[in-house]
């Protein structure tokens, strides 16, 4: 296998990104899926943490609501080595969303897909850390429901399990019941897929799919469509013809179709134990060393915390509202994080809220005590409480951010004008005044052209409907553009260079203006845009800034089957770029180096920009 090129893990924000989250200002976007948005974001002492933020489809189902507040609630009592604990939550705010304590590490889809299966003795520490992660989950009462090679995260020191029980809360509600799916088929128990009970049993079967998918790099139920692999996965059996023999026991049993006949977590750990030549320790050997050198490399690209705005001096004491208990403080006493505010040049999405400010909930906020309030400054700002001690849940390492449940009554009084405003006001009246006087005494002819009439060629005339249609950008081109399977292309980046979806597990509700994808379980093909629309040109249609805003074939993705070398896409972004892309065919033998040549031709700016 080739040298990987480099990855971007961590993807900016963009305008439709929130600045803010229940009061954790966020750094950078770490990936999409089904559920929801992932951030980065730190806590006031500096620890890196991860938001999810539910989709908006998902926060309007009210038994959406209710599930995953229980969900939330049970996951909060999960506390193991092996997984990343609950650090923050609300369940009732417009959008809801959860914190977790980020894992510095890619999961395991990603590893295999960017390095190559894993070996056996990897695997193993793999597997014995998976069913540690598990024993304490299912110790909470929860059953994981959507245990897949994306969900298992490869730390240093051990694999990391994540997003427990946040699947139950989707399933049966009105979104997924209507064409949302929910989990990944290729890695469903048989009870699942005929629609059974699904029990402790269930996470048992995937982690056998997860170990077999880790050791030979494909799912053991083969690839294509998902009603072809459930068939599969019900009535067939596993595919183990490449699986070490060392894992075969281990693995066989896992994948029991009847769940009474599966080991335990303890039978688990005791089988990986006996297939190893020497006691099963985790260390920071455990990782080959190309998937050991991403987690470095993860690492040296871990973006800093958000830069807070440097508070402005007083220009005098502000005066406390009575009966606040606010007391004034000198700025030096002041803590950095008590400091307002600005918001990032993103605008908040629904379910965000200003910086420093956290939706009311029905249940307590946590919060710090003896923390001075920051002084307000000439234009009123919103007094800060004191606080009260905290309390967190066992096992928590680092406490939420502050969090302030609304403004309190009375501001600070206006300082007094000066009178030096008042002289200049004077001056720019008398000034307006003047130009009245002296336009009053021109001749007619003269306040035509100033009145902006048709024909006089002001600027006014053109704001009555007489402007000129501005011309076309001229077009740029690009030849040659290698994009590898998995990768995404912006059309605004000059010159567009093929970047890494952030989530390591494929472009999916990601913002690509255009992605080659391929689907390593299905071995489905797609050209397609997350970020606008495509039209797949006929043999008589030329590719041309006009023929793209005038045909309207609409469509998301175009099925590498339908392309031949010289086809023409038209790319129609949400930004208001248009691209004509003529694809070149698809070259690499192996499915980890395969990737798609395309010429582009970009006319940036040509169309509307359109929200959302």
């Amino acid at each position: 296998m080739g040298t990987a090129p480099p990855a971007d893990f961590f993807q900016p924000l963009k305008a439709d990104d929130p600045a803010v989250v229940g009061g954790y200002r966020l750094a950078a976007v770490l990936g999409a899926g089904g559920m929801g948005k992932v951030y980065l974001s730190y806590t006031p002492g500096g620890r890196p943490i991860a938001i999810k933020v539910i989709r908006s489809e998902f926060g309007e189902d009210p038994e959406f609501r209710r599930r995953f507040q229980q969900e939330v609630r049970a996951a909060e009592r999960v506390q193991g080595l092996y997984t990343a604990p609950v650090i923050d939550s609300d369940t009732e705010g417009t959008q809801p969303w959860l914190a977790t304590a980020y894992v510095p590490g890619p999961s395991l889809a990603h590893a295999v897909a960017r390095h190559g299966a894993l070996p056996p003795r990897s695997v193993l520490l793999l597997t014995v850390g998976v069913a540690e992660a598990l024993t304490v989950i299912h110790g909470a009462g929860i059953v994981h429901r959507d245990l897949k090679p994306a969900n298992v995260l490869l730390a240093s020191d051990g694999p990391r399990v994540i997003d427990f029980g946040i699947a139950r809360a989707a399933d049966s509600t009105a979104l997924t019941s209507t064409g949302v799916s929910i989990g990944t088929p290729a890695f469903m128990a048989p009870e699942q897929a005929s629609a059974g009970t699904v029990t402790a049993a269930t996470d048992i079967f995937a982690l056998g799919q997860i170990a077999a998918f880790a050791a030979t790099g494909s799912s053991v139920y083969g690839d294509g469509p998902s009603h072809a692999v459930l068939y599969r996965i019900v009535h067939e059996e596993p595919d183990l013809s490449g699986l070490p023999e060392e894992l075969r026991p281990v693995v066989t049993r896992c994948l029991s179709r009847d769940p009474a006949d599966r080991p335990t977590l303890a039978e688990i750990i005791e089988l990986c134990n006996a297939a190893s030549e020497t006691p099963l320790r985790q260390g920071e050997d455990w990782l080959p060393r190309a998937v050991a050198g991403s987690l470095t490399e993860r690492q040296q690209q871990l973006p800093a915390p958000a830069p807070t705005p440097p508070p402005h001096q007083p220009t005098q004491a502000p005066t406390p509202p009575p009966g606040s208990g606010y007391t004034p403080t000198s700025l030096s006493d002041a803590p950095p994080h008590a400091a307002p505010t600005q918001a990032a040049p993103a605008q908040p999405a629904p379910g965000s809220v200003p910086p420093g400010y956290r939706p009311q909930a029905p249940y307590a906020q946590p919060s710090y005590p003896q923390q001075p309030a920051q002084p307000s400054y000439p234009q009123p700002q919103p007094p800060q409480p004191h606080y009260a001690q905290p309390t967190y849940p066992t096992g928590h390492g680092t406490p939420p951010p502050f969090h302030t449940q609304g403004f309190a009554p009375g501001m600070p009084p206006q300082p007094r004008p000066k009178r030096t405003g008042l002289i200049v006001a004077g001056a720019v009246v008398a000034a307006v005044i003047g130009l009245a006087v002296i336009g009053s005494l021109l001749p007619d002819s003269d306040k035509g052209s100033a009145s902006g009439k048709p024909g006089s060629g002001s600027s006014g005339s053109a704001s009555a409907g007489g402007a000129q249609k501005p011309a076309d950008p001229q077009p740029v081109s690009y030849q040659g553009i290698e994009v590898p399977q998995n990768y995404q292309v912006m059309l605004a980046d000059n010159p567009p260079r093929p970047a890494e979806d952030a989530s390591g597990a494929g472009v999916l509700y990601g913002k690509a203006d255009l992605y080659y994808y391929r689907d390593t379980l299905f071995g489905d093909e797609k050209f397609g845009s997350d970020n606008g629309k495509l039209v797949l040109l006929n043999n008589s249609e030329k590719g041309s800034l006009e023929t793209c805003r005038t045909v309207t074939r609409f469509t998301e993705k175009v099925g590498l089957d339908e392309l031949t070398d010289g086809s023409q896409v038209c790319v129609l972004s949400k930004a208001g770029h248009i691209a004509v892309a003529t694809f070149h065919g698809r070259k690499g033998g192996k499915e980890e180096t395969r990737y798609i040549t395309l010429d582009l031709t970009i006319w940036r700016n040509a169309g509307e920009a359109k929200k959302g």
